[in-house]
C-alpha cells in the first residue's frame, strides 16, 4: 500500500507511517499515511518563513487562480473525496460529501476574497497628510485541526491563510490524515509555489508541539480540546504570537410549550445526535419547559428509536460509528456517570453489533437530569444528550445560559416575543431559532464566547482579522 507522505518545501517526503482505520471496519485499513518528527516539522517551518516574502507579494490573480482550481477539483470529486471522509471518520455517506461541497464552497469564496482586498484613504486632522490604512499578512500561520470535521475545517482555516498572502504550516489530527492529505495535493498540484503549504502529519505532542515552541511561526490557529487549546494559549503569548483557539461546548436547546412538536424533535435529534454527536455545535442539553416535557420526551424517544445505525457507506444509515475506541469508551464512561447521579437513562446508550466490527453506539437520552450534573456540565462529545425540565421561559434562558461554554444555542417557540429575547439574551457566539444548533453557513462568522472560543471569528469576511494585520501609513502631499 503506497505511503501518503508529508509535503515540506513543495517535496513529498516520509518514509515512517501509520495506518488510517475505517471506525465502520475495523479491519479495513483506509491508508497508510507518513508521520512526521519534530525536525520534519522544524524543516517545515522554515520552509514557511523561507517562502513567506515572495508570497506576500504575490499576484490576487495568482492567488485567486489557485484556489479557485482546488474548489474546482474538490467539488469534481465531492463522491470520491466524500468516501474517503466517511471512510475515516465515520459520518454517513451523505454528511461526508455534503462536508466535501462545503470544503469547495470555501475555497470558492476565498478566491473571491483575493479579489475584494479593500484598504481606506482618509485625511489626517493635519493639513497636506494623506492616511492609508491597509491589510498584509502576518507571516507563517500554523494551522492545527481536530478530527470530526476532516475537510472543512483544514479548508476554512488553509483558505483564508492562503487568501490573505500568508505561508501555512498545516497539522491535522492524526486520526484522519486521509482528506488534509488530498486537501494538500490539490492545493500542490494547483500551482502553489514550494514551501507556501506544508503538511506535516503526525502526534500533536511531537509536531504540534514542535510549532508550538517555536519563535518563527507567527499565528496559529487551532480547533480542539480545552486543555489544548490551554497550552495553545501560553505558548503563543510567550512568542508573542497571534492565537485563535475554537475548543468545547456544552450547548444547551430549548423547548418551550408553545413550541411545534414536530420541529422541536427534528431539531433536538439533529443538534443532539447526527454526525453521531461529534460536533462542537452539537446541543447535548435539551431545557424543556414542564408543559412541554412529557410529550416531547416522548416523540424524541419514538423517533430515536427508528434511526438507523450502522455502516456509514452505508446509503440507508442515519448515524454511523464513533471515530474511534478511545471515543467510545469516553461516550460510555459519560452514560454510566449520568446514571450514577441519578439521571435516568430513557432510551439507548447501548454499544451495537453489526455486519461489520465497528464502534457503533446506540444514541442515549437521559431524563431527570439537572444542570449540575457532570453530563450536563462537561463535553462529552458523542451521541448522548440530558433532558432538563424547567419552569417556564426565564428559567430555560438562566439554565441555558449557566455554562462555562458559548458556543451555539438553540430555542424552538412559536412565540415572537421569546424568539427575539432569546436571541438577544443567550450568551452565545451563534442562535439558533427553530433550527439545530449544528449547522452553519460558510460565508458568515463562526465562534463562540466563554470558554469555547479565543480570538477574532473564523470564516466569512470575518477571517480577514486573524489572518492579516493593520498597517496604517501617513504621506505628506
Amino acid at each position: 500500500m503506497t505511503i501518503h507522505q508529508n509535503l515540506i518545501d513543495g517535496e513529498w517526503t516520509g518514509a515512517e507511517a501509520i495506518e488510517n482505520i475505517n471506525p465502520s471496519n475495523t479491519d479495513e485499513v483506509v491508508g497508510l499515511y507518513a508521520r512526521a518528527n519534530a525536525d520534519d516539522a522544524r524543516n517545515a517551518i522554515a520552509a514557511a518563513k523561507a517562502a513567506a516574502p515572495a508570497w506576500a507579494r504575490s499576484g490576487i490573480l495568482e492567488r485567486h487562480a489557485i484556489l479557485r482550481k482546488a474548489s474546482d477539483e474538490i467539488l469534481a470529486r465531492k463522491e470520491e473525496l466524500g468516501r474517503l471522509l466517511s471512510s475515516e471518520e465515520g459520518k454517513t455517506l451523505g454528511e461526508g460529501i455534503g462536508e466535501t461541497v462545503r470544503a469547495a464552497q470555501i475555497f470558492d469564496f476565498f478566491a473571491g476574497e483575493t479579489l475584494r482586498l479593500a484598504g481606506q484613504v482618509l485625511p489626517s486632522v493635519r493639513p497636506n497628510i494623506g492616511v492609508e490604512i491597509t491589510r498584509e499578512p502576518v507571516g507563517v500561520v500554523g494551522i492545527i485541526t481536530p478530527w470530526n470535521f476532516p475537510i472543512a475545517i483544514p479548508a476554512w482555516k488553509i483558505a483564508p491563510a492562503l487568501c490573505y498572502g500568508n505561508t501555512v504550516v498545516f497539522k491535522p489530527a492524526e486520526l484522519v490524515p486521509g482528506c488534509s492529505w488530498a486537501i494538500v495535493d490539490i492545493l500542490h498540484r494547483a500551482g502553489l509555489p514550494k514551501g507556501v503549504l506544508n503538511l506535516v502529519m503526525g502526534k500533536g505532542s511531537v509536531v504540534g508541539q514542535a510549532m508550538l515552541d517555536s519563535p518563527d511561526v507567527n499565528a496559529i490557529t487551532f480547533t480542539g480540546s480545552v486543555a489544548t487549546g490551554k497550552r495553545v494559549a501560553a505558548a503563543s503569548v510567550e512568542h508573542n504570537r497571534k492565537y485563535q483557539l475554537e475548543m468545547g461546548g456544552k450547548n444547551p436547546f430549548v423547548v418551550l410549550d408553545d413550541a411545534d412538536l414536530a420541529v422541536a424533535v427534528d431539531a433536538a435529534l439533529n443538534s443532539a445526535f447526527f454526525s453521531t454527536g461529534q460536533r462542537c455545535t452539537a446541543s447535548s442539553r435539551l431545557i424543556v419547559t414542564q408543559g412541554i416535557h412529557d410529550r416531547f420526551v416522548a416523540a424524541l424517544s419514538e423517533k430515536m428509536a427508528a434511526v438507523k445505525v450502522g455502516n456509514a457507506l452505508d446509503s440507508t444509515t442515519q448515524i454511523g460509528p464513533v471515530v474511534d475506541d478511545s471515543q467510545l469508551k469516553q461516550d460510555l464512561d459519560y452514560i454510566e456517570i449520568g446514571r450514577k447521579e441519578g439521571a435516568n437513562l430513557a432510551f439507548g446508550g447501548e454499544r451495537l453489533n453489526r455486519e461489520t466490527p465497528g464502534f457503533y453506539l446506540q444514541p442515549a437520552l437521559f431524563t431527570e437530569a439537572n444542570n449540575q450534573m457532570r453530563i450536563s456540565r462537561e463535553e462529552i462529545f458523542g451521541p448522548v444528550a440530558s433532558v432538563i425540565q424547567v419552569k417556564d421561559y426565564d428559567e430555560a434562558l438562566a439554565v441555558a445560559n449557566d455554562t462555562a461554554f458559548g458556543l451555539s444555542s438553540g430555542i424552538a417557540t412559536t412565540s415572537l416575543k421569546h424568539a427575539t429575547h432569546f436571541k438577544r439574551n443567550a450568551e452565545a457566539g451563534m442562535v439558533m431559532v427553530n433550527l439545530p444548533t449544528a449547522g452553519v453557513d460558510f460565508h458568515v462568522p463562526f465562534g463562540g464566547r466563554k470558554g469555547s472560543s479565543y480570538g477574532s471569528r473564523e470564516q466569512g469576511s470575518y477571517a480577514a482579522e486573524f489572518y492579516t494585520t493593520v498597517k496604517t501609513a501617513y504621506t505628506l502631499a
